[in-house]
């Protein structure tokens, strides 16, 4: 008879547009199986243990949800009596607490927030007739943080394991004016194949948030670590042994680095936020911090890795916003000899200006943004020439 931290169930974790191949490789990592990509979500197999897992170690992943049931709907009856059919006093106490949140896609629902209400009343309601007690709601840390998705006339419910979103790492104190968030900056990290073992810099680190990340992937630190809780730790089935497992393991998979990660910024103010959040997070003898421009800032030897998160033009409105990406280029063409650069914007205008030919474009959504991120190889030796090309086409 199988335990039940290995009985397998189907996993639906939630990602970023553009992160989904790497959330995908890793739980692949983690012991998943049956992955497949969908848009903004993997879909997978696995056991309590991986589940676990994944909210603890998936850097790309927001939120973990594991189905509980599916069916068709064709009223708006329909949602509130098939949820009320589900045994919720098997997943919740009468005195426990819970919240709903819902998706709604080209359904007979319009509108997300009354999907919610009626679902919420449909599990209460059911509490109410069976024990004539019921559960409370509570949006900000439920015991039981439901998940409803509509599309068209399919329904599906889940359980968030995670409870609030795991972009939420808890080492930020502060943050600056347009902060990157840490899913997104950990992606990025790691669709640039990082090696984990050459320098690493952001050159307009802000509050230090892509190079954090960066030292917790060099060390191999869990982005889970700093958490005070999961949604899964209230559960019925928590396994608080398992759990404990899961983070005592992870102290042997530390790794050390011995490059340098660098994170330099023009306002002294960003990086008194970003020290005070690599302290926070246990990594400030870890990280170099600078206040200095990009275009003075000299970075190690022996070239690296850069991300650079600029100015789009959205939050933050510099006077001249071409100009700044015109000097971001001429500063990666003088300084940054040997480095890989990849740059983040929504300003695919601004990013024409940087001058030289990206190597690789991808598609990625910082928030509601739509932005492109591109890879320049300065490569080591004379100054960067434009191909005939591009001359040509420019004065086209």
């Amino acid at each position: 008879m199988k335990n039940k931290n290995e009985s397998k169930f189907p996993i639906v974790v939630k990602t970023l547009l553009g992160l989904e191949d790497i959330l995908a490789q890793e739980l692949k990592e983690i012991g998943a199986t049956d992955i497949e990509t969908g848009k903004r979500v993997v879909y997978c197999t696995g056991s309590q243990e991986i589940m676990y897992k994944a909210n603890y170690w998936c850097r790309t992943a927001l939120h973990v949800l594991k189905p509980i049931a599916s069916f068709d709907i064709a009223t708006e009856d329909d949602l509130y009596n098939k949820i009320n059919t589900i045994k919720w006093e098997d997943l919740l106490s009468t005195r426990g607490t819970l919240s709903v949140d819902a998706v709604v896609s080209n359904s007979i629902f319009t509108h997300s927030h009354y999907v919610s209400l009626r679902a919420k009343d449909a599990i209460v309601d059911r509490f109410r007739d069976m024990f004539d007690m019921r559960p409370n709601v509570e949006i900000e840390n439920p015991d039981l943080r439901i998940n409803v998705h509509l599309s068209k006339n399919k329904c599906d419910i889940s359980l968030d394991s995670s409870g609030y979103s795991l972009h939420k790492r808890g080492y930020r104190v502060q943050t600056g004016v347009a902060p990157l968030s840490e899913v997104l900056a950990a992606g990025i990290i790691l669709l640039s194949g990082w090696d984990k073992q050459s320098n690493f810099i952001d050159p307009m680190c802000g509050s230090g948030t892509i190079v954090t990340e960066a030292a917790l992937i060099a060390l191999n630190i869990p982005p889970g670590y700093y958490r005070k809780s999961f949604g899964f730790e209230k559960w019925k089935d928590y396994d608080a042994e398992l759990w404990e497992k899961i983070k005592t393991d992870a102290f042997d998979l530390q790794a050390d680095f011995e490059g340098e990660i660098w994170g330099s910024d023009i306002s002294e103010t960003a990086i008194e936020v970003a020290i005070e959040n690599a302290t926070k997070a246990k990594l400030h003898k870890d990280i170099s911090f600078y206040v200095e421009s990009m275009q003075n800032q000299l970075p190690p030897e022996g070239g690296g890795t850069m991300v650079i998160n600029p100015p789009y033009g959205e939050r933050i409105k510099p006077d001249d916003i071409i100009q700044l990406y015109k000097e971001i280029g001429d500063a990666l063409k003088q300084n940054y000899k040997g480095y890989s650069a990849w740059i983040i914007s929504s300003d695919l205008k601004a990013l024409k200006h940087i001058g030289l030919k990206p190597t690789k474009k991808i598609a990625i959504n910082n928030g509601p943004l739509e932005c492109k991120l591109h890879k320049f190889e300065i490569f080591e030796g004379s100054r960067y020439k434009k191909p005939k090309e591009d001359i040509v086409n420019e004065l086209d």
